[in-house]
């Protein structure tokens, strides 16, 4: 009885020991606790828009002597070239929620009329499926603020690209940034926000 016994047990502890390295598979792949150790640092620099090529001048045939302006005549005023740096729309700082996380971020208009999310100084923790959103959620302090901003109307910027440094997310043409009153680091998969931030009009 006792061998039987014995060779029984061996089946239970082998399907026990695999369904234990199945279910620390699923949670190292579920939680990625490693990437909280992993610091992605991204530096970009402030946006512009592009410069649009000046139509090209006509120039004279051949053999034709280009018009002398009259000495009496008075130059037409140069109009003011309007300025290519971005302008800031709103901006804020911003508050930790699930993890530790500060720094800055403004809304900016370019030049050409796009308008960019641009986080400034950023120190957040590392973690899986992180994203930059736009809500119209309040930013609330402490537990209460960690869940609300999936409650109304977001838009995902992308991935956020590195947990440090400055980085700039284009918002797509189709969204109107005045409809939006604050930032959220995401986590997609725990549908927390690690940090946010109030978006203060200019």
């Amino acid at each position: 009885m006792g061998r039987v016994r014995q060779a029984l047990g061996r089946p239970v502890v082998a399907g026990v020991v695999v369904l234990a390295v199945v279910a620390a598979g699923v949670g190292l792949y579920w939680f990625q606790p490693w990437k909280l150790w992993q610091d992605e640092t991204v530096q970009e620099a402030l946006p512009v828009a592009a410069d649009t090529a000046a139509p090209p001048t006509a120039s004279a045939p051949p053999g034709d002597a280009s018009p002398v302006p009259s000495p009496s005549a008075p130059s037409a005023p140069s109009a003011p070239s309007a300025p290519r740096g971005p302008r800031t729309l709103a901006g804020g700082d911003l508050i930790s929620h699930e993890h530790t996380t500060s720094g800055s971020v403004r809304l900016l208009r370019l030049a050409d009329g796009s308008h960019v999310l641009r986080l400034e100084g950023l120190d957040t923790s590392n973690g899986p499926d992180l994203y930059v959103w736009l809500t119209d959620a309040p930013v609330k302090e402490g537990r209460a603020g960690w869940s609300v901003f999936d409650d109304g109307k977001y838009v995902s910027l992308g991935r956020l690209k590195g947990n440090r440094g400055d980085q700039n997310y284009p918002l797509p043409d189709d969204v109107d940034p005045a409809g939006f009153t604050s930032v959220s680091i995401w986590c997609d998969r725990f549908d927390v926000s690690f940090g946010a931030a109030e978006l203060t009009r200019a």
